[in-house]
C-alpha cells in the first residue's frame, strides 16, 4: 500500500466513529481475558502506544519492538513503541516520549494524525491508549538497551497478506486458548498488539481470513 493512500484512508477512518471493540475482537485470544470481577477502575493503569507510519520506497511501514527478555510478564513480545502515562501528560505526548525513550524517534516532522480505541489489558493492568502518527521519511531508529530487543520495520502489505495471518492453539494461564496472529520477520504478533493493529488495519479496509 502507497504510504500516500494509507495516510488519506487512516485520516478519513479517524474522523469517523471507529470499529473499535469489534475490530479488535478479530484477533483476541479466545477466550478474550476480562477484568477480575470487583476489580476497582482506579486500579487501571493507563499506558500510551505510538503506531508510526513512514514510507520506505513510497509503501506505508510501521514501527514495531521486541521487548527485552528481562521485562517480566510481556518478555520477548512483539509491541508499540509505548509505556505509562505520567501524571498530568496527555495521551499523545506520553506515545511520542516512550518512543522516544525506547526507540530514540525525534519528534520533529512526526505527525499526529488521531487514537484508536482504548484496549484494556487485564492481564497486566493496563488501558492502552494507541496513536497513530507518520514521519515523511524513514526515521533514523536505536533500541534502549535493557528495554528493546529488537526494532522492526514491517510493511502494510505484508499485514494484509493472507499468508502472514495463522490462528495457534496455546496453554495462557493455565487453559487452552485459540491465539490469531501474524508471523513476520520470525516473530509472532499476538495479543495486546495484535488486537491494536487489528483495528488500525480495518481502517485500511482489512478483514482477516478468520474475522468472527
Amino acid at each position: 500500500m502507497r504510504f500516500d493512500d494509507a495516510i488519506q484512508r487512516l485520516e478519513r477512518g479517524l474522523a469517523s466513529p471507529l470499529p473499535g471493540p469489534a475490530a479488535q475482537d478479530w484477533l483476541a485470544p479466545i477466550p478474550r481475558r476480562e477484568w477480575p470481577a470487583g476489580l476497582n477502575p482506579a486500579r487501571i493503569r493507563n499506558a500510551a502506544g505510538l503506531l508510526l507510519l513512514f514510507p520506505e520506497r513510497d509503501l506505508a511501514h510501521i514501527v514495531l519492538t521486541v521487548r527485552a527478555g528481562t521485562l517480566g510478564r510481556h518478555s520477548g513480545q512483539v509491541s508499540l513503541p509505548g509505556g505509562v502515562i505520567e501524571p498530568g501528560e496527555s495521551f499523545e505526548h506520553a506515545a511520542l516520549r516512550e518512543a522516544h525513550e525506547e526507540v530514540a524517534l525525534a519528534s520533529e516532522g512526526v505527525r499526529v494524525l488521531g487514537a484508536l480505541t482504548p484496549l484494556d489489558i487485564p492481564v497486566s493492568g493496563f488501558r492502552l491508549h494507541p496513536i497513530v502518527a507518520a514521519i515523511g521519511a524513514r526515521p533514523i531508529l536505536a533500541a534502549a538497551d535493557g528495554e528493546v530487543a529488537k526494532i522492526l520495520t514491517v510493511a502494510i502489505d505484508d499485514l494484509l497478506a493472507d499468508r502472514h495471518f495463522r490462528s495457534t492453539e496455546r496453554q495462557l494461564e493455565g487453559r487452552p486458548r485459540t491465539v490469531p496472529l501474524f508471523h513476520l520477520q520470525g516473530e509472532e504478533i499476538w495479543g495486546a498488539t495484535a488486537m491494536v493493529l487489528a483495528e488500525f488495519l480495518a481502517l485500511l479496509g482489512w478483514t482477516p481470513t478468520i474475522a468472527r
